[in-house]
């Protein structure tokens, strides 16, 4: 069965809209266009979904900006997000390993069952005290990938006490990057 993490928001408008439509192999929906290095999570369903309502609506319309805005946002989260995973990896002395242990296609598969539950109480973990995802970040399925390759290289642990001191909460939940909250 296929792994499923439930973190995707059941409230967003875009989650099942034309999900069973086919796909381009090259349409990346993780970051850039032609990177095949995406998945088929409900992440990448989402961002696809708002690219096809985009797609149908007039360019000179609000809602296309709108929509193209936030696919843009959220691109550029994604963006964000890796390339801090990216640092801590060359960091921990990965530098030539860091991209393919980033990479998560529909290939990938996790290559334990048993580190799973580690895996998802590592990323958890990594949510809740370190600032390596946004605020706003719901987590992604892709990520259990990549620490569970981190897990079978036993390097799982040192990547979590790098992200902490790399990117620190501050008390009271604050993120390090952001002000008081309103």
């Amino acid at each position: 069965a296929p792994l499923s993490l439930s973190l995707c928001s059941n409230n967003n408008p875009y989650a099942s809209f034309g999900a069973t439509l086919a796909r381009d192999e090259e349409q990346n929906l993780w970051s850039t266009p032609h990177d095949v290095t995406h998945t088929e999570a409900d992440d990448d369903r989402v961002l696809y979904n708002m690219i096809v309502v985009r797609n149908q609506l007039d360019k000179d319309s609000e809602e296309w900006q709108k929509l193209n805005y936030d696919i843009y946002t959220l691109r550029q989260t994604r963006k964000e997000v890796r390339s801090r995973w990216k640092h801590i990896l060359e960091d921990l002395g990965f530098q030539k390993e860091a991209d393919s242990l980033l990479s998560v296609t529909k290939l990938s598969i996790i290559s334990d069952s048993q580190n799973m539950s580690k895996a998802r109480d590592i990323l958890l973990k990594l949510s809740e005290e370190t600032n390596i995802f946004p605020t706003s970040w719901e987590l992604s399925e892709r990520y259990l990938f990549v620490v569970d390759r981190l897990i079978a290289l036993d390097a799982a642990d040192e990547f979590f006490r790098m992200a902490s001191a790399v990117y620190p909460k501050r008390p009271g939940g604050e993120r390090a990057d952001e002000g008081p909250r309103p």
